[in-house]
């Protein structure tokens, strides 16, 4: 029986005097490693360092023993071995477990520093209950979560100078708070609050919600902009490479989210018919979008001939596994430009909306667009093809000319 959990220390394993080739545990590894090195493509180096740390990793271990992850992490990154491959194939033997402290307990702790202690407790259930869900609530986004807590900390943090509970609360001190504030960050507090003070009315913490009956009104959009030609020249120049140019033509042309290309599949694609599937839609494909998926096709069949990956984009860490690329490394392909993958979105999608008269059932025909955001284009683009000329017609014609003209 073990007297005391010490963490082991891999940087002094010898393989001479403790790796026994015939360990039954190694040879489960060793199938484990062939198994999804075949259906993921894996080189045989990639192969042979996995197996190379998974020798040391289940050297001298008890049966059922997990690996821990915090005892993993520096040794395979002393050795250069990759952390996820190694980490997948324990995964598949039932022998790995992640005892990572999660992001948002460390983020958690922060935000409610300086809360009242019965402040602190209605705000920690709520937060729990927006990122973990419970049996009647659906988790939230991370950055929802965030963004309702950072909205709202400096009035948690005013009322826990004066109060000890959100009981204490009173309508008064929420109207208070929320004339300080003005526009889209006077309507983003009062949801945050109102999704707080809710809660805690359900958890039986409070006795009558406050914010009950306050309006929050319409958000404020400002009016969208179109995009200079030079800006996306630019941007189109700063493409240099067949995935880069695709993602382009992708944003510019299909008007594709970014989240939506990542997303897109090999299935997805055909050329034969001159058709992409994007985000559930079926969408033509025109030449200058034909041609940059050929290209693109051509040079990742030739760089990772044996991926396994069905995604269409994909880089040099994704092709020895299936999962999809990062976003964050997207958005680095037009880093400091004007003209980013969004924004020539945003432009693709106004320029479609000048062009057919504001109409947003056409737009949200066209790219799938919800009634909202629909409407937000077509009134953008309602504003810049009229201006204070055009409503003083002198022709007395009361038809607005338009930016070029009748």
């Amino acid at each position: 029986m073990r007297l005391f959990d010490l963490p082991r220390d891999y940087a002094r394993f010898d393989p001479r005097d403790r790796l026994n080739p015939n360990d039954p545990w190694m040879a489960w590894a060793r199938w484990t490693i062939h198994l999804l090195g075949q259906a993921r493509g894996w080189k045989r180096g990639i192969c042979e360092d996995i197996e190379q740390g998974l020798a040391i990793l289940l050297a001298g271990r008890v049966d059922g023993e997990p690996v821990l992850h915090s005892e993993m992490l520096p040794f395979l990154r002393k050795r250069v071995i990759g952390v996820g491959r190694t980490t997948d194939v324990l995964k598949r033997m039932g022998l790995f477990h992640d005892d990572r402290r999660p992001p948002f307990e460390d983020w958690l702790i922060g935000k409610l520093d300086g809360l009242a202690p019965g402040i602190g407790r209605d705000v920690e259930s709520w937060l729990r209950i927006l990122h973990d869900g419970g049996p009647r609530n659906k988790a939230r986004a991370p950055a929802t979560v965030y963004g309702y807590m950072s909205r709202i900390q400096p009035i948690l943090l005013a009322w826990s100078q004066r109060y000890d509970h959100l009981r204490e609360v009173t309508r008064d001190d929420v109207v208070a708070m929320l004339d300080q504030l003005h526009g889209n960050q006077r309507r983003d507090a009062l949801i945050a609050l109102r999704s707080l003070l809710s809660r805690a009315k359900k958890n039986g913490t409070i006795f009558r919600d406050p914010t009950r009956g306050l309006k929050a009104g319409r958000y404020h959009y400002g009016i969208l902009q179109p995009l200079l030609p030079e800006d996306i020249d630019r941007s189109v120049q700063a493409a240099t490479t067949p995935a880069a140019r695709l993602m382009v033509a992708l944003a510019g042309v299909h008007a594709a989210r970014v989240a939506d290309m990542l997303a897109l599949r090999l299935d997805d694609v055909d050329l034969g018919n001159r058709r992409i599937v994007i985000a559930g839609r079926a969408r033509p494909l025109d030449d200058l979008t034909y041609q940059l998926l050929f290209d693109w096709l051509r040079q990742r069949a030739a760089r990772w001939p044996d991926t396994a990956n069905p995604h269409l984009l994909i880089n040099r860490i994704t092709a020895t596994t299936t999962a999809p690329a990062s976003g964050q490394g997207a958005c680095l392909i037009l880093h400091r430009q004007a003209a980013t993958l969004e924004r020539l979105r945003v432009d693709r999608i106004l320029e479609e909306a000048l062009a057919c008269g504001a109409d947003p059932l056409h737009l949200a025909s066209v790219f799938g667009l919800d009634t909202t955001t629909a409407i937000r284009y077509a009134d953008s683009a309602r504003q810049l093809l009229t201006t204070p000329a055009e409503e003083q017609d002198p022709a007395g014609s009361g038809e607005p000319k338009g930016r070029n003209g009748p």
